[in-house]
């Protein structure tokens, strides 16, 4: 009879891991998730302090720098000047009469929300931004396995909060930007709306349109949700009590969808202020799909050019149709749907664009759903943390492009 093969030390270290772990299998819902997301905060917080170790010259300063100098950078930027000094009361513009860069293409919930609670502490921005927004990413991801854990096992739904914690644009979660804010508010609303909550789903709504430009998906999706409502009334009652709730929300959502841009027109007296604002980064005027057909012609020519968009949304269709999404529930799919179509109306491509995808993060409870292998899991779990090096090395530290400025993350 062969003799037992010995153990090795890899074998040794699992079994120790294993032993570690054991406790965490039994520990409430709420504890597994925080310690994923801080553990993903850590990893993440590596990354951006070894890549600010090797910063040069850039237009925030030279040298080295300091980890929360090195997060409080791009947008971030411009949400400190929020806080500090508010809006301008006109839009600014060049001799030619076109609106330059300003506050108005940002939404006021964070800084104010910081301005608030310096008011309360009187720590300043450069400690206090980060910290909120890292709360706030903590929230987002409880929120998110809560809302998962409507469709999937609890194991499942917390392998989904970690693809959240983990995507490779994830530290932005704990920059501070109102990413992490916004998401805790899109998850919280999505729930919300998916347990039939309506007059709890308001102000959380109003909340959202007041983060980042939400509302118009949002309204579609609350849309949807009513129809589908309707529709099976006869097997799923629909009380008009909850029914007047829905058309509540649908109106509020609405509303809110355009709130923004007549708070800018109100404060400034033009009425195209948000949109002139927001179209100065691209150096043209909003005209929807448009910019998606001119980035595929820069790309590959005008033979094939147009057709690239086309692809992308074919593609998206049928990731939306896959068995693993259809798993996430109607109404996250929905919202997945109008979210990316909302982009291709609106947005220009650009870096930028990779951190614009934070919204479909159902799509993480497709992937964790998607297959029980823990080498799988694991795998996707080391992939976006890979990824996060290349976002943070590629987009977040300042590299000068040949003509000047650098891509914006």
């Amino acid at each position: 009879m062969a003799p037992a093969a010995r153990p090795t030390l890899n074998d040794d270290f699992l079994w120790l891991l294993r032993r570690a772990a054991a406790p965490l299998k039994s520990a409430p819902w709420w504890v597994q998730v925080t310690l994923v997301y801080l553990a993903a905060r850590v990893v993440s917080y590596a990354i951006l302090l070894a890549t600010a170790g090797h910063d040069g010259v850039t237009p925030w300063g030279s040298g080295p720098a300091g980890y929360l100098d090195f997060i409080n950078r791009w947008d971030g930027e411009w949400y400190q000047r929020i806080y500090s000094g508010g809006y301008p009361h006109s839009i600014p513009r060049d001799g030619n009469g076109n609106a330059q860069t300003n506050a108005w293409a940002f939404y006021p919930l964070f800084p104010f929300l910081v301005r608030g609670l310096h008011a309360a502490t009187t720590l300043d921005w450069v400690v206090l931004a980060p910290a909120v927004a890292t709360l706030a990413g903590l929230a987002a991801t409880l929120m998110i396995y809560v809302l998962f854990a409507r469709f999937v096992p609890g194991a499942t739904a917390l392998w989904g909060a970690a693809f959240f914690a983990t995507f490779p644009i994830s530290p932005v979660l704990q920059i501070p930007y109102a990413e992490s804010l916004s998401t805790f508010l899109l998850a919280a609303a999505l729930y919300l709306l998916i347990t039939s909550r309506y007059g709890w789903a308001i102000p959380v709504v109003i909340l959202l349109c007041l983060s980042r430009p939400a509302g118009v998906p949002f309204a579609g999706v609350v849309a949807v949700h009513i129809l589908l409502r309707w529709r099976r009334r006869r097997r799923t009652p629909f009380p008009p009590r909850e029914a007047a709730g829905s058309l509540v929300l649908l109106l509020v959502s609405g509303a809110m969808a355009l709130a923004w841009m007549f708070i800018a027109w109100a404060a400034t007296g033009e009425r195209s202020a948000y949109t002139d604002t927001e179209t100065s980064w691209r150096g043209g005027t909003l005209v929807l799909f448009k910019p998606w057909f001119d980035a595929g012609v820069q790309l590959v020519g005008p033979l094939w050019g147009p057709l690239l968009p086309v692809l992308l949304a074919a593609l998206a269709a049928l990731a939306l149709n896959s068995h693993a999404v259809r798993l996430i529930g109607t109404e996250l799919r929905v919202w997945c749907a109008l979210y990316l179509l909302y982009l291709l109306a609106v947005l220009d491509p650009q870096t930028s664009t990779f951190r614009m995808l934070l919204p479909l993060f159902p799509l993480a409870l497709a992937a964790a759903a998607g297959s029980n292998s823990r080498a799988y899991r694991w795998t996707v779990v080391v992939m976006f943390t890979a990824l996060q090096i290349v976002w943070v090395v590629w987009l977040w530290r300042w590299t000068p492009l040949p003509g000047g400025g650098d891509y914006p993350p």
